[in-house]
């Protein structure tokens, strides 16, 4: 199963796209030893129309076409559940386990995420009550994918 952190916007090159780059990539450097086949993230434009709604709904038809047949998908909104990282780390173990063909992260633009593609999500997931900026939420779903693997993988990364 492959790990994909999708994310309406494209950061700047600057401390964000460093610390974001840095998880992923020891992520996918252990994504193999707990059986993913890799972890990848793809930014895509944000939307110029008017309306919010339009925003959404065009962002939403961009991200459509990078969300393989049979993928689970996250969807990261401020109303979803929170989860641990242990409970986060047995979705996507649970997820690999089942044949799924690839784990999908989507964060939304500026407005959020077109309704219908929430609808879609398997998972609406919040990293808490507060808003927060994109470039810290990119991180941080960085760092949830790398902290995933190195729970199911035994690794002491993660201690309690």
């Amino acid at each position: 199963m492959r790990v994909l952190l999708t994310a309406v916007g494209r950061l700047k090159s600057g401390p964000e796209r460093e610390i974001c780059s840095r998880y992923l990539d020891r992520a996918a450097m252990a994504s193999r030893s707990v059986g993913l086949t890799g972890v990848d993230f793809r930014e895509f434009d944000e939307s110029r129309a008017r309306r919010p709604e339009d925003r959404k709904a065009e962002e939403a038809r961009a991200l459509d076409p990078h969300l393989p047949a049979g993928a689970r998908i996250v969807a990261l909104d401020e109303r979803g559940k929170t989860l641990s990282s242990e409970a986060f780390a047995a979705d996507v173990g649970k997820a690999r386990d089942a044949g799924t063909s690839a784990y999908v992260l989507v964060i939304g633009g500026a407005d959020g995420l077109d309704p219908a593609l929430r609808a879609r999500a398997s998972l609406v997931l919040a990293f808490g009550a507060m808003t927060w900026p994109h470039q810290l939420v990119r991180i941080m779903a960085a760092e949830q994918i790398y902290r995933a693997v190195t729970i199911l993988a035994g690794h002491p990364y993660h201690r309690v």
